[in-house]
C-alpha cells in the first residue's frame, strides 16, 4: 500500500505526495464532506438500525488546520469546525482522488 511521504496545506487545499511518486490535491471542504466518521456516514447496530449520518453534507468555509498519521494506514485531519474523528485510510484517500471527489 502506498503511503504519504509528505502532506502540505496549500491555501484551502491539502496536497499529498505518495511513496509511488503520485501527488493528490483535495479541497478542505470536500475532505470534510467525505469524512468516513460515524458522525458523517452513520453506523448500524446488530439489528440494522441506523444511527447518525444525517448531518450536513456541505461544509462551506471549513478548512483543514492540521493532521496526524494514524498507525501505518490512515490520516486523521483536524478541521476548523472542530471535526477530527474521521480516519481516512490511505486507500480511501487514493480512491477519492481517482473519483475526483
Amino acid at each position: 500500500m502506498d503511503a504519504p511521504t509528505n502532506i502540505q496545506l496549500v491555501g484551502t487545499e491539502v496536497a499529498i505526495a505518495w511513496s509511488d511518486g503520485a501527488e493528490t490535491y483535495f479541497q478542505s471542504e470536500m475532505l470534510r464532506a467525505a469524512s468516513p466518521s460515524a458522525e458523517n456516514v452513520g453506523e448500524r447496530d446488530i439489528l440494522g438500525n441506523q444511527y447518525g449520518g444525517d448531518g450536513a453534507t456541505k461544509f462551506p468555509g471549513v478548512l483543514v488546520e492540521g493532521w496526524e498519521i494514524v498507525g501505518n494506514y490512515a490520516v486523521r485531519f483536524d478541521f476548523s469546525d472542530g471535526h477530527r474523528t474521521g480516519l481516512y485510510s490511505f486507500g480511501y484517500l487514493r480512491d477519492l482522488a481517482r473519483k475526483g471527489e
